[in-house]
Formats: C-alpha cells, sequence, structure tokens
C-alpha cells in the first residue's frame, strides 16, 4: 500500500505544469544587437501652415559627426514671426541667434462671454 501511494504521489508530481518561469535568461535573444559605425549623420525639414488656425511654425536641421546646424521659427501670437538660428561644433555648446521679424499687435480687449440669465422664477402670488 505504502509503495502505491509513493507512486501515485511521484506521477501527480511530474504531470504537473511547471509554472512560469520570471527573470532575465541572456540565452533568448530575438534580433541582433545594432551595430553603429561611423559618425552621425542626418538631413530633416518639416513645416507647418494652418490659414485658420493660424498656426505656422516649422524646423529644419542636419547633422555630420559632431557638427550640427539649423533652424526653426514659428508665428507668434503677437503677429510676430520668431526664427532660431543654431549650430553645434563639437564642444561648444548649442548657440543660438534668435530673430523676430514684425511689430507686436495687441487688439483691445473685448470680452467675448456676456452672461444672460436662464432661470427666470415665476411669481408667486398669494
Amino acid at each position: 500500500m505504502k509503495v502505491i501511494f509513493a507512486m501515485m504521489f511521484v506521477a501527480a508530481a511530474m504531470a504537473a505544469p511547471s509554472g512560469p518561469r520570471y527573470g532575465y535568461s541572456p540565452a533568448l535573444s530575438y534580433r541582433p544587437v545594432p551595430a553603429y559605425e561611423g559618425p552621425a549623420r542626418y538631413n530633416f525639414q518639416w513645416a507647418v501652415n494652418d490659414g485658420p488656425s493660424g498656426n505656422d511654425f516649422g524646423h529644419q536641421e542636419a547633422r555630420d559627426g559632431d557638427n550640427t546646424k539649423g533652424s526653426y521659427y514659428v508665428q507668434l501670437p503677437d503677429g510676430r514671426l520668431q526664427t532660431v538660428n543654431y549650430f553645434v561644433d563639437g564642444d561648444s555648446g548649442y548657440v543660438a541667434d534668435v530673430q523676430y521679424q514684425g511689430e507686436a499687435r495687441f487688439p483691445a480687449y473685448q470680452p467675448a462671454y456676456r452672461p444672460t440669465p436662464a432661470y427666470r422664477p415665476s411669481p408667486v402670488y398669494g
């Protein structure tokens, strides 16, 4: 009887599913690690000009190794166009030249919201 019980216990233990394995396993790799060769090189530009909303802005940049040069612009709410020309030359850091075109315009303040009462109580006759 003890032998049968022991055999049933061993069979049940072997049939039980093993739980999930957690942790890091360096042996499982699905893609190779990218190899970066040479200095960084890229060039891009984009722009948005949406008349109904007044959004007008853009950016362009070019990089070759440690040298980066670019500019970006934005139409400010006061009507001026802000342009920033910048460069990074090695360890010089970010050097920017900021320019504005146009005159700032501020319209006279006119509140657009004028609340009107929606609730009018009925008169009480007594």
